[in-house]
Formats: structure tokens, C-alpha cells, sequence
């Protein structure tokens, strides 16, 4: 750590700085990404709602800056309309109430929380086919659509909610579904090379899997970045709960996959399999993710394995601070700058992230000596 120590209490400062500032704009609502050097605020029922929150509390805990903490209470208690309206709850119900209710559970010990969050669990593990093993990823977008056969890699974020369920009512079937979609992951989204599917598509009345869609991707057999980020992070994720060493293999496999495929400031392009005459955007979400995942990762082995999977983490984030953050500007809102969302759909390229940013506040706690995670 003391490698990190400097430039990573350097980059906090900075960060506490220009959240003070964001956050009186920002307020308790939901950004998503930057236009123009502002963050486009979302509905509450947009899959990223509780990264801006979660931001906060990282930031509380450090801080005991009560503004903060009364911005993030506010965003959870919106969220309960989400669960009201229902339709519009899909599997990252774990993204939103695990770095809202989880984490002022934890911080805090607030019932309220605690009561939201079971209940998120609880409509995450309805998602749950059977016939698969697979958590079903999301609602139909338009009548007519039949997506009851899709899963996706990001879900393995979704999974600690289940796991924090089942530790903390003690009843053991949130962590039985859990580990039944990481397993469908290990089958069917994590190749040989360590790259990584975005969606498989399975029968939803026999479970056979039927294909593999490109989706945020550039094409079915290409890699998209932060799907491999998704991969690495949750199946590490997935081990810490588990102690099931192919969760911490295929952890592994996916870091070594991501971090041989680097440009060399280490902050990866949107897919690491792109032909000539596409742009290489790059996606420093994508980056950001996988810093935290890598950190992670080097806590749950040792020796040399424990300093490579460490050094690479802290490589990322340096370059993402010392050349991709936006800290002597009051032009910008977004903490780091040149993150991709969704290419296919040209939508939101090379501008900040709320996700970008939560990651990196998340892996520069962690170099600062915060072991406890939200997730």
C-alpha cells in the first residue's frame, strides 16, 4: 500500500473536493452520464441508481459528512416507489439496493435498510428459472419481445445481494440460487482464453442454451471490456462468499485475460477484440471495475500471485487518475473522464460514468486501507 499511499490520498482529497461541489447540482438525484459536462439525471428505476448513492456513502464513511449521507438516504427512499411500480424491477434490483440499503445497513445498522435490501432480495431471487439455472436478466422492453431466455455477465454483480440475504437471515436458499447462476456462468460465459460472453440465451422451458449474443460487444465472439470487468469482479466476489476455488480459478483466468490485453497506460479499449476501421474508444469504467475486482482478488491469494493481481489494480487506477480524471475543472462533473456505455447503440461514448466513477472512488478506499465492501 505504501506505493499507492501518496497519489491515492492525493486523489481523494481531490475527490471529496469535487463531490462537494457536484453534489449541491446533483443533489439526490440519479446520474448516469455526462453531456456537455453535466450528468444527465435518470429516473430512479434506471439500472445505474445506486452508484451515485453508493459513491456518497464511500465518501460518509470517511468523511461523516452529514450532506452526503442525507443526499444518499434520500435516493434510497425513492427507490421504494421502484418496488412499488414493479414492472420495471430486472436483475439489477443488486446494483441498486446493495450500494443503497446494503450499505447504510452496514455503515449504519439501520433497520429500514435492512428491510429494503431482504426485500430486493427477495425480487431478485424470483428472477430465478429453474429450468437453466439462470437468473433472467430483463423485463420485455416492447410488447412483443421474448428476452425470458436471456442472462447476462453483469449479473454477477447482482449475486452479493443474494449472498448478504443469506448471511444475514441465515436461510441458506439466497446463496443456493447464487451459486447456481455463478455455476451457469462458469458453463456457458467464461471461455478457455478467460474472455467472456455478454449474453446467452437459453429455453425458458427446457434450459438448453440456444446462442450467444454480442451485445454490448462488438460481436458474439468479440470482448467486450467491461463484461470482462462484470466477470472478474463478481466471480471474485463469488469466491469470498463461497470459498469455492473455480469461482477464484475463473476469477483468475478472466484477470489474466484483461490485464495481458492492455494498451499500454492500462486503461482498456470498450472490446479488446476489435477489427481495423472501428473506433477504439476506450472505457474507463471498464478499467475501474476491474481495478477493484484485481484488489480484491490479490486479498484472497498470496505470494507473488497476491503483488501481480495488487500491482495491476493500483496500475489502473493511478492511470486513471494521473491521466483520465477531471479534478481543476468546474466545466466537468464526471470524476473520469472517457467511458464507453454502449457502442452498437452509439450511446453515451467517450464521456464520464456514474458506474466510472463509483468504481474508482471504490478502489481508491480500498488502497486507503477500507477493507469492508458494499457488496
Amino acid at each position: 500500500m505504501k506505493m499507492a499511499e501518496h497519489w491515492a490520498q492525493e486523489a481523494w482529497t481531490r475527490t471529496v473536493k469535487k463531490v462537494a461541489w457536484t453534489s449541491k447540482r446533483i443533489g439526490d438525484g440519479f446520474p448516469h452520464a455526462s453531456k456537455n459536462g453535466k450528468y444527465v439525471l435518470e429516473a430512479p428505476s434506471w439500472w445505474t441508481a445506486g452508484f451515485w448513492p453508493g459513491l456518497l456513502w464511500l465518501l460518509y464513511r470517511d468523511t461523516k459528512d452529514e450532506t452526503l449521507k442525507q443526499l444518499a438516504e434520500s435516493c434510497e427512499r425513492q427507490l421504494d416507489q421502484v418496488i412499488s411500480d414493479y414492472y420495471k424491477l430486472d436483475h439489477d434490483i443488486g446494483f441498486m439496493w446493495t450500494l443503497t440499503s446494503v450499505a447504510r445497513y452496514k455503515l449504519l445498522g439501520e433497520e429500514d435498510s435492512k428491510r429494503r435490501g431482504l426485500l430486493a432480495a427477495n425480487l431478485l431471487a424470483a428472477r430465478f428459472n429453474v429450468q437453466g439455472s439462470y437468473i433472467r436478466a430483463w423485463n420485455p422492453w416492447r410488447e412483443g419481445d421474448h428476452n425470458e431466455g436471456w442472462a447476462i455477465i453483469d449479473c454477477m454483480m447482482n449475486l452479493p445481494l443474494l449472498h448478504w440475504a443469506a448471511e444475514v437471515t441465515g436461510d441458506p436458499r439466497y446463496k443456493h440460487i447464487a451459486v447456481r447462476h455463478a455455476d451457469t456462468v462458469l458453463a456457458h460465459f467464461i471461455r478457455p482464453d478467460g474472455s467472456v460472453n455478454h449474453i446467452v440465451i437459453f429455453d425458458p422451458e427446457t434450459g438448453e442454451k440456444l446462442s450467444v449474443n454480442g451485445g454490448q460487444g462488438y460481436a458474439p465472439d468479440s470482448a467486450w471490456s467491461r463484461g470482462t470487468a462484470w466477470a472478474l469482479y463478481g466471480m471474485s466476489l463469488s469466491y469470498r462468499y463461497t470459498g469455492d476455488e473455480r469461482y477464484l480459478n475463473a476469477a483468475k483466468r478472466v484477470a489474466h485475460f484483461f490485464m495481458a490485453n492492455l494498451p499500454e497506460d492500462h486503461v482498456p479499449h470498450w472490446d479488446f477484440r476489435l477489427p481495423e476501421g472501428v473506433p477504439d474508444y476506450r472505457d474507463s469504467s471498464a478499467g475501474a471495475c476491474a481495478a477493484c475486482g484485481l484488489l480484491l482478488l490479490a486479498d484472497q491469494v498470496s505470494g507473488q500471485e497476491r503483488s501481480l493481481y495488487r500491482k495491476a489494480g493500483e496500475q489502473i487506477l493511478y492511470s486513471l487518475y494521473a491521466h483520465y480524471g477531471s479534478w481543476e475543472t468546474d466545466e466537468e462533473e464526471g470524476l473520469i473522464l472517457h467511458g464507453t456505455s454502449h457502442y452498437p447503440e452509439r450511446k453515451n461514448m467517450d464521456v464520464p460514468l456514474i458506474y466510472g466513477d463509483y468504481y474508482f472512488v471504490e478502489g481508491l478506499s480500498r488502497l486507503l486501507g477500507h477493507g469492508e465492501l458494499f457488496w
